[in-house]
Parts: structure tokens; sequence; C-alpha cells
């Protein structure tokens, strides 16, 4: 049995059926050690500012009973389940806009990538150091945005200039149209709107996804708590991260606990019931898995 991967129309983006999702965050938030339980790949993952350079990238089964049950049923000589594909971006930091820590490196990544998790820290460790000097999700919040929007307007600004120039000089008609989808771009970005969260005609679409915008992207916020908030189903920051959220065009949130779930993943399959058994908290990786594919509008048929 095959899951294939189809893609229906979307909005924005680029089409097709091999899209990805991108990690993104500040240093030391846990992207890299997400990267690894997603993807079951050592790659690094130290108490290091910059320990991620180039992005790492991971083909990622996506959990569904009805597959399992499929080939159950009908013991089929080959099992290809759906994938969705995973990049490990190296930790944005202030200022990635205009080049700081290894900023137009990372912000190339994440232009490559279709989706983007959107890890963000809210529990205590002194022991790894935060880029910021101190736990604020929040704060972190707005630092990922700003960048990503500043180096938006960046293109926007380049973009609009030489359109400019092209109206000016022939009054070309496809020219007026895209000069008029980016001057709307530009008022959004004023109101700290994103592309994505705007009512877009199919024209102004077509429009849109020459530039693919990183406001445009959907995006999962993934908030890794401790192993104790998450047993406890409690934490200081996600009705605080929930408002910003609400306030900033919406997006799915899912609390997980990167402490929790290499806890499970170390002890083996019998190990593992037993602590779910124990804690009553299950994994939290089917759940991102799943919410990265759909947020990319992927559906898949059975063949």
């Amino acid at each position: 049995a095959e899951a294939a991967a189809p893609q229906k129309k979307v909005q924005l983006g680029r089409p097709g059926n091999t899209l990805q999702m991108g990690i993104v965050g500040l240093p030391n938030v846990g992207k890299s050690s997400t990267f690894n339980l997603l993807s079951k790949l050592q790659v690094p993952a130290k108490n290091v500012m910059f320990c991620t350079i180039d992005p790492n990238k991971a083909r990622v089964e996506v959990p569904d009973q009805r597959f399992e049950k499929l080939c159950e049923i009908y013991k089929p000589k080959s099992k290809v389940p759906a994938s969705l594909n995973i990049l490990d971006i190296a930790g944005l930091v202030k200022g990635a806009s205009q080049n700081q820590g290894m900023g137009n490196a990372f912000l190339s990544h994440i232009q490559s990538v279709d989706g983007i998790f959107h890890v963000v820290r809210g529990f205590d460790d002194e022991e790894i150091q935060h880029f910021e000097g101190d736990v604020d999700a929040i704060r972190d919040l707005d630092i990922i945005h700003g960048e990503l929007m500043e180096k938006d307007l960046a293109v926007l600004k380049k973009n609009l200039e030489e359109l400019d120039r092209v109206v000016g000089r022939t009054n070309n008609k496809d020219a007026k149209e895209e000069k008029a989808v980016l001057d709307k771009v530009n008022e959004l970005y004023a109101k700290n709107i994103n592309v994505r969260d705007h009512e877009w005609n199919y024209k102004e679409i077509d429009i849109l996804n020459k530039y693919l915008f990183f406001t445009a992207k959907p995006i999962v916020y993934l908030v890794n708590i401790s192993e104790t908030d998450y047993i406890k189903k409690k934490n200081k920051w996600l009705g605080k991260i929930s408002t910003w959220v609400n306030e900033h065009g919406g997006g799915k949130i899912i609390p997980y606990s990167v402490a929790y779930e290499a806890r499970l993943l170390e002890a083996g399959e019998e190990g593992r019931k037993n602590i779910i058994k124990e804690t009553g908290a299950d994994s939290a990786l089917p759940k991102i898995i799943n919410a990265g594919y759909y947020s990319l509008d992927l559906i898949h048929y059975f063949t």
C-alpha cells in the first residue's frame, strides 16, 4: 500500500506535493533537539550558539491509523506512508535582517521552505543559556516575527522601486497590477499584518507567489516546556502566547517537551508505554507532524 501525497489548491505558495516545513526560532530554544526527535537523526544539538550552520533535512513519516489498519487488513508487499519534509534551520537572532549573527544565510534557508514550525522556549534551565539572557516567550515571538517582516520589507522596497521605474517609463499594465499588489502588502506591513491574514483574489495570489513573502507562509507554533509542566498540562507562558498569536493572525499552538519526548525515545517500546501509563501524557510528536502536514494543505489518498 502506498499513501501518496497530492496537494489541493493552495491560496499562497508553491504548487506541488514535495513541500517542506522549516524549524525556526532563536538559538537554544530546542530547534535541533526537536528535529532530532522528529527525524530520529542525530544532528548537532549542543549548548553552543549557532551549532547548526547549514540546514539539516529529514523526511518524516506522517502518522495515520487508517493507513496502518489498511496495511494490517490487506498485508501489502510494500508499505509507503505519506511523508513530510522538515528542515532544521539555525537560530535566528535580533538584527538578522541586517545580517546580525548569521542572518542572511539563515533567512535564505527560511526562504526555501513552504511553512514554518516556530519553536518558542517556555522552560527555565540555568544550564542552557538563552541568547537574550533570560526566558521571555513574548519577546522571542516579537523578535522572530519582526525579523521576518523586516526582511520582507527590504525585498518589497527594492521591487517597488524597480516597478515604479518600469511603470513611469512604459506604463506597462502588468507592472501596474504588480505594483498595486505590492503597495497593498506595504500597507499591511505598516499595520503589522501578515500577508497570509489578508483576503486575496486569484490574480493577486499569482503575483504574490512570485515573491513568497515570509509572512505568507503558514505557521505552527511549538512551545517547548519542561517535562513537569507538560505532564501537569500547565505552563505560565501558554496563556500569554495564545493572546499574542491571536493578535498576530491566529495559528495552531502545540505545547510539547523536548525533555519528555527524549525520555520516551530512550525508553524503548515497552518503557515508553509504561512512562505514558504512569504520567498520563502521550507523545506530542504525531500531533506536530500532522499539524505541519495539514498546514501546507497536503492531503493523501490510498493506492
